[in-house]
């Protein structure tokens, strides 16, 4: 093989998409069940991402990982104010991250922190159970809608249905004291998200999340990543407590500055 040659290949192997969604899938029959024939989501599971300080491209800093983007595109649609918005929030993102007061962090960056969680599965409602400051999280799957009038949740509100082997979730009711990443990426109460979760084997699901915010956005946007099944024996959600930091803390300084 000469140098020519090995270098295209090497460019073709570091070739990313948009989450690394890359496990092959299983055919449909192939796929564990629950007893009422629904793809069985339950276990405990894990992004192996660094999406929770930045969603997009981003390089090594202090206390960061460099990492591959999650968001389709790499490009979050911003609306000319919320570009500047976003990036004051990132020059204060020490102080200014609502998870850097223990704040719950909403939906979906829930899904993408550096903790496990646990998916329970019923035929009226799929739970989640998060490591990170004990949060647990409810999805109705049995036809109710949402509730009606002007509510405002960290967590927001879920409904969910089954498209095929799909799990689609719909998710509204948004506070606006979350963001997305460490890095300021952030949104409105109007946030309205839908989540989907498709098994593609038993030990990896794909998930999709959809971003709607007319108040932030000029249009809606995407992420994509893999969640991946805990093996190791006796796996088990642990206890996390979470302490703010301080300003002047020199840990929290050393985190992402």
């Amino acid at each position: 093989m000469g140098p020519m040659t090995l270098v295209g290949v090497l460019s073709l192997a570091a070739t990313p998409t948009a989450g690394q969604v890359t496990p092959t899938s299983l055919p449909a029959s192939a796929l564990p069940r629950t007893a009422d024939g629904r793809p069985n989501l339950q276990g405990v599971w894990q992004v192996l991402n660094t999406a929770a300080w930045d969603i997009q491209d981003h390089n090594a800093r202090a206390g960061v990982p460099a990492g591959q983007g999650v968001v389709e595109g790499n490009d979050i649609p911003y609306q000319a104010w919320a570009v500047a918005q976003k990036q004051k929030n990132f020059e204060n993102r020490m102080t200014a991250d609502p998870e850097t007061k223990c704040f719950m962090p909403g939906v979906p960056r829930i899904t993408y922190m550096p903790f496990p969680f646990q998916i329970v599965q019923t035929q009226k409602f799929t739970a989640i159970v998060y490591e990170y400051i004990h949060i647990n999280r409810t999805i109705y799957t049995a036809g109710s809608q949402h509730p009606t009038g002007s509510i405002d949740w960290w967590m927001g509100d879920s409904r969910g249905r089954w498209e095929g082997d799909t799990l689609v979730v719909d998710v509204v009711h948004f506070n606006d004291q979350t963001w997305f990443d460490r890095a300021g990426n952030f949104h409105s109460d109007a946030l309205h998200l839908v989540e989907r979760y498709t098994l593609t084997d038993i030990d990896h699901i794909n998930y999709e999340v959809t971003i709607e915010d007319p108040k932030v956005f000029t249009s809606s946007w995407k992420m994509r990543m893999v969640l991946y099944r805990r093996k190791e024996p006796h796996v088990q959600l642990l206890e996390y407590e979470c302490f703010a930091y301080r300003a002047d803390d020199e840990e929290a300084r050393s985190l992402g500055k």
